[in-house]
């Protein structure tokens, strides 16, 4: 585990997408589809593939049940490779506003207050509005 505190934005890119991407790659291999077209679908190199499916790579953190339900039905609609930007954005919008990402980020890191809530503090912004 790390011991500098990650802000929300990098816990997101250094982990949780890589975690969605070998997670909608296993799902895809199991509905049948061959590793160098999972490859395609999301962009990435079949050795990355390979890695994912082996739990080489992405592997440091685990979603919720109910996140892991929304990852099959994401992998359904993956057909062309934009189709995978879509359906993780849509992960990451999850993720965050059902505070799975606080839980995500204290696996990563302990030092993480359990009440944290700094992703859902009011911007000025919004406090102005």
């Amino acid at each position: 585990m790390l011991h500098a505190v990650l802000q929300p934005q990098e816990v997101e890119v250094f982990y949780i997408i890589p975690a969605l991407r070998s997670a909608i790659a296993k799902q895809l291999k199991s509905h049948g589809k061959p590793q160098k077209e999972i490859a395609y679908l999301l962009g990435l190199r079949e050795s990355t593939v390979s890695q994912y499916m082996h739990e080489k790579r992405a592997n440091l953190i685990t979603f919720s049940r109910e996140i892991e339900k929304l990852i099959q039905k994401s992998a359904l609609q993956i057909q062309q490779p934009f189709d995978v930007v879509r359906e993780i954005q849509m992960l990451l919008q999850v993720i965050k506003h059902s505070r799975e990402l606080c839980s995500i980020h204290q696996q990563i890191n302990r030092n993480i207050p359990k009440q944290c809530d700094t992703c859902f503090i009011e911007t000025l912004a919004e406090a102005k509005a």
